[in-house]
């Protein structure tokens, strides 16, 4: 297991390819993936799917991660979320012991990646555009949608990382 940096990703500057509007977005996406990869490295196979007083599982939240973020960048992009998205939304909350956290964090780093393509290949000028979230239409923009992704991206993993340190008895 590699040592993890003394500071967060975006004390460290900017991130080359990106605009310098999107920068915050690019930081919280890359400490998301470095976050769940430590998750990964140091949750017991026996707390992942632990629910503490009834609260989420570090898998449901990094399940979630992955799955919010690309509804969410689908929603940037002006399209629809396809049946699969829709199934995959309903799945989320349904426990599945024998998925290892490893190949969930796998999942959360694909989704990031790709993530991450499409806020490189975002247009500056694009991100004041009108989108629609959801079946009601709900109003937003391209950079609305993208600093939400960003943010609940990071708020779902911090929820992982404490509900880690409750399980590990040091909440």
């Amino acid at each position: 297991m590699a040592a993890r940096p003394s500071t967060e990703v975006w004390q460290r500057g900017p991130v080359a390819g990106y605009h310098p509007l999107l920068m915050p977005v690019v930081h919280a996406l890359l400490q998301v993936q470095e976050d769940v990869e430590h998750l990964a490295t140091t949750v017991p196979a026996e707390q992942v799917w632990v629910r503490p007083g009834g609260a989420a599982s570090i898998a449901f939240h990094l399940r979630h991660t992955a799955g919010a973020l690309d509804r969410l960048l689908t929603y940037a992009r002006g399209e629809a979320l396809s049946t699969s998205q829709r199934e995959a939304l309903a799945a989320e909350e349904h426990a599945a012991p024998a998925v290892p956290l490893a190949t969930i964090a796998d999942e959360v780093n694909t989704t990031i990646e790709r993530a991450l393509a499409q806020v490189r290949a975002t247009s500056p000028e694009s991100l004041t555009d009108e989108r629609r979230v959801g079946r009601a239409g709900l109003p937003s923009t391209v950079i609305g949608l993208l600093f939400h992704a960003a943010e609940h991206s990071t708020r779902h993993v911090g929820q992982a990382i404490t509900t880690a340190r409750i399980l590990d008895g040091r909440g």
